[in-house]
C-alpha cells in the first residue's frame, strides 16, 4: 500500500495542475486516471480539439472569402477530413503527452484506472489501496442530455461534443440543441465545411448569462455566417432513423408543433459533474441540489481531508475556473493561503470573432441597483481589425458611475479571448477606466479598441 501527501482523482486541468502545484511545494502527489492519456475532458475531447478544428476551418473560410481581396489568387482549398482529424490528433497526442512528462519532471505517480474512496484518507483504484493524508476529487463533468426530452445519444446520430469532433464524414444538415458556448463553436466548424446547422434554443436568447447587447450583436454576425437560429424552442422528441434523425420541438410563444430534419443532432445542453462511482453516499460526502459537491471557503467538503474542484462542485465550468481552484487547494494543503477572485474569471467562444467577457454585465448591475457607466468602441474604428477583414464586433466597458473602477467587460472581436485578460489584471488591481485609457497601447493593434473603450467612459474615444 502506497503512502501520500496528497492523491487526486482526476487528470483534467483542475487535477493536473493541482498536482504540479502540490509537487512544487513539497507535496508527495499521486494522480488517478482512467484514461489513456492524461489531460482529462479538456486536453482529449474537449478544448484543445475543439480549437483544433475551429482554427483549421477558420483558415479555410480566409482562403475562400478573403484571400482573393488581398491579392492571393488560385484554387481555394479542398477539404481532407480525414488529414484535419489526424491534425487534430497530433494536436492532442502534444498536449497530452506533455501533461505526462510533466509529471515525471515533477516526480508525480500516475496511478492508471478508475479510483474510487472506500473511506477517508484512501484511494481505490483497481485491486490497489493507496493512503493519502488528503483527497482532491477533480473528477470532472460530462455532457447532459435535454431536459425532459426523450433524446438517446448514440454518438453516430444523436451525438454529444464527442462525437461531434470525430463525425466519420461531414453532414450535409445538422441540428444544434443548445445556443450556448459547444454547441455555437461546433456548429460553426461544421457550417465553414458546408454543413447546413440549425440552432435550437429553449430560451429567447443565445448564450443564456451573457451580456443581452452581445447576445443579440453575436447572433446577428453567426446569421451572417449562415447559421440558422429557431428560438424559443422546447425539443421534447429526437427521433432517430436508418440514416438521419427528426428533431421534434414545440415553439414555446404559441404550443405549435414543428420538425427538422438532419443528418446529425448535436446535443449541447450544457454539462453535469461526474461523481458516479466515487463512493461518495457511503461516506456522506454532502451534495448539492444540482447534484454539485458542496464544499467551503477552502474548498473542503463535508468529510475532512476531502477537498473537491472544477466542475464537480458550483461556479462556471471552465478549465482555467478549475485550475485556479487547484493552484489553491495546493496552497491549502501545504500550509499556504489559497484564493481564487471568482469575480475575475474570463469566458470565452472561440468562434471568429471571438466573444470575451468577465465580471459584470449590464443586466447584473441594474439588478443591483448599482449606478454604472458604459465605454463602448466598435472595431469599425481600429485600423489592424479592418485591414485583416475583422471588423465585425465592439468593446464595451462597464465601470461605477462615481468611482470610475471597472466593474466588467465584454468583447466581440478579432482576439477578444486575449484582449480580456488586459481587463482582468485590471480589474485584480482594482484600476479604474482611465487607467486603463492612460496606458500607453501599441499601434496599430486590436488593444487599441480597449483603450477606446476605456476612453468612452470618460470625455469619448478618438477615433468614432
Amino acid at each position: 500500500m502506497a503512502s501520500y501527501d496528497v492523491i487526486i482523482l482526476g487528470s483534467g486541468p483542475g487535477g493536473y495542475v493541482c498536482a504540479i502545484r502540490c509537487a512544487q511545494l513539497g507535496l508527495k502527489t499521486a494522480v488517478v486516471e482512467g484514461r489513456e492519456t492524461l489531460g482529462g475532458t479538456c486536453l482529449n475531447v474537449g478544448c484543445i480539439p475543439s480549437k483544433a478544428l475551429l482554427h483549421a476551418t477558420h483558415q479555410l473560410h480566409e482562403a475562400e472569402h478573403n484571400f482573393e481581396k488581398m491579392g492571393l489568387k488560385g484554387k481555394a482549398p479542398t477539404v481532407d477530413w480525414k488529414q484535419m482529424q489526424a491534425y487534430k490528433a497530433d494536436t492532442i497526442a502534444q498536449n497530452t503527452k506533455g501533461i505526462e512528462y510533466l509529471f515525471k519532471k515533477n516526480k508525480i505517480d500516475w496511478l492508471k484506472g478508475w479510483g474510487s474512496i472506500p473511506e477517508a484518507g484512501k484511494v481505490k483504484v483497481g485491486d490497489d489501496t493507496h493512503e493519502a493524508k488528503n483527497i482532491v476529487i477533480a473528477s470532472g463533468s460530462d455532457a447532459a442530455t435535454v431536459p425532459g426530452a426523450d433524446v438517446t445519444i448514440d454518438e453516430k446520430t444523436v451525438v454529444t461534443s464527442t462525437g461531434a469532433l470525430e463525425l466519420p464524414k461531414i453532414p450535409k444538415t445538422m441540428v444544434v440543441i443548445g445556443g450556448g458556448v459547444i454547441g455555437l463553436e461546433m456548429g460553426s466548424v461544421y457550417a465553414r465545411l458546408g454543413t447546413e446547422v440549425t440552432v435550437v434554443e429553449f430560451l429567447d436568447a443565445i448564450t443564456p448569462g451573457m451580456d443581452a447587447e452581445v447576445q443579440k450583436g453575436f447572433q446577428k454576425i453567426l446569421k451572417k455566417q449562415g447559421l440558422n437560429f429557431v428560438m424559443g424552442a422546447a425539443v421534447h422528441t429526437v427521433e432517430t432513423l436508418k440514416t438521419k434523425a427528426k428533431v421534434h420541438y414545440k415553439l414555446r410563444k404559441d404550443d405549435s408543433e414543428h420538425m427538422l430534419d438532419a443528418d446529425v443532432v448535436l446535443v449541447s445542453t450544457g454539462r453535469k459533474p461526474v461523481t458516479k462511482g466515487l463512493g461518495l453516499d457511503t461516506l456522506g460526502v454532502e451534495l448539492t441540489k444540482r447534484g454539485q459537491i458542496a464544499t467551503d471557503d477552502h474548498w473542503q467538503t463535508s468529510v475532512k481531508g476531502i477537498y473537491a474542484i472544477g466542475d464537480v462542485i458550483e461556479g462556471p465550468m471552465l478549465a482555467h475556473k478549475a485550475e485556479d481552484e487547484g493552484m489553491a487547494v495546493a496552497e491549502v494543503l501545504a500550509g499556504k493561503h489559497g484564493h481564487v477572485n471568482y469575480g475575475v474569471i474570463p469566458g470565452v467562444i472561440y468562434t471568429h470573432p471571438e466573444v470575451a467577457n468577465v465580471g459584470e454585465t449590464e443586466e447584473s448591475l441594474k439588478e443591483a441597483g448599482r449606478a454604472y457607466k458604459v465605454g463602448k468602441f466598435s472595431f469599425m474604428g481600429n485600423g489592424r481589425a479592418k485591414a485583416n477583414f475583422a471588423a465585425d464586433g465592439f468593446v464595451k466597458i462597464l465601470a461605477d458611475k462615481d468611482t470610475d473602477r471597472i466593474l466588467g467587460a465584454h468583447i466581440i472581436g478579432p482576439m477578444a479571448g486575449d484582449l480580456i485578460h488586459e481587463i482582468c489584471v485590471a480589474m485584480e488591481f482594482g484600476a479604474s477606466a482611465e487607467d486603463l485609457a492612460l496606458t500607453c497601447h501599441a499601434h496599430p493593434t486590436y488593444s487599441e479598441a480597449v483603450r477606446e473603450a476605456a476612453l468612452a467612459c470618460g470625455d469619448g474615444p478618438i477615433h468614432a
